[in-house]
């Protein structure tokens, strides 16, 4: 199938991955109501091209990941316009969630507010030193409202999302790693590099097993305990008889590499 072209964001194939960039560079790639909406086409799109392994996000230029909203666009708007305006980032982050391909930020400079918000629903970030997190929403009046409260009260747990969210406070990129808001914070320079190595070893893994391991942990983190032990046993048994889970067992025992093929 084509690769589409959007306006605000750039499609990169590099190798099994998928690149999705923001591309509004002297916005610091603030994520416009058309760039949310292009960013869900893109990861629709690549959700059915059984090529593309993984996908990655990332801004164009020197200075931002993404500074998060476009606040241009939400100076005049109602309580009903905001409504349906934040519903549409709701809506992303739970599609990246969703996604049954590993979906990797690689973060450079300004990540603030909705750009935490999207690392906080990826599932591997890996950041510059250079980063700057932070959900500083607290600053202009309101609060997160897409989600990364409760996103970041689970990871990090109350009371540093308290702290991080009721101060409004930026979070460095060395910072963010000490909180586990990200995998790996690598010097500046280094991030593609890191990335492509990341998308290379995911690459290698069984696509069915990746995405059965993604949905149960989503998934058991989303329901109750006994209910999460049930779907991650569904899944197992699930994976059970593929072409895949038959060609990891036998490469297990002939000591040779796994050529998984998704089926």
């Amino acid at each position: 199938m084509t690769q589409p072209i959007f306006e605000t964001i750039l499609l990169e194939r590099r190798g099994d991955g998928l690149w999705i960039i923001f591309n509004r560079p002297r916005v610091l790639n603030a994520m416009s109501r058309l760039l949310v909406f292009e960013t869900r086409e893109a990861i629709a799109w690549a959700s059915e091209q059984s090529d593309v392994r993984c996908i990655v996000f990332a801004g164009a230029g020197e200075r931002a990941f993404t500074a998060g909203a476009d606040i241009s666009e939400l100076r005049d708007m109602t309580s009903a316009h905001v409504l349906a305006y934040n519903r549409d980032w709701l809506d992303l982050f739970r599609e990246v969630e969703r996604c049954r391909k590993p979906v990797i930020a690689a973060v450079h400079g300004w990540a603030t507010g909705g750009g935490t918000e999207l690392a906080l629903a990826c599932d591997f970030v890996v950041c510059t030193d250079n980063a700057r997190f932070g959900l500083t929403e607290v600053n202009i009046g309101v609060i997160p409202g897409a989600g990364a409260v409760v996103r970041l009260t689970r990871w990090i747990g109350r009371m540093k999302a308290k702290e991080i969210v009721m101060l409004g406070h930026h979070i460095e990129g060395a910072e963010a790693a000490t909180l586990q808001l990200v995998n790996q914070c690598v010097p500046d320079g280094q991030l593609d590099e890191c990335v492509d190595a990341l998308v290379q070893e995911l690459a290698s893994k069984p696509p069915l097993a990746l995405a059965a391991a993604k949905a149960s942990i989503n998934i058991g983190a989303d329901v109750g305990f006994d209910a999460g032990l049930e779907y991650e046993l569904q899944e197992f048994v699930r994976l059970f008889g593929t072409d895949d889970q038959r060609e990891g067992m036998m490469a297990f025992f002939e000591k040779r590499a796994a050529r998984f093929t998704g089926s």
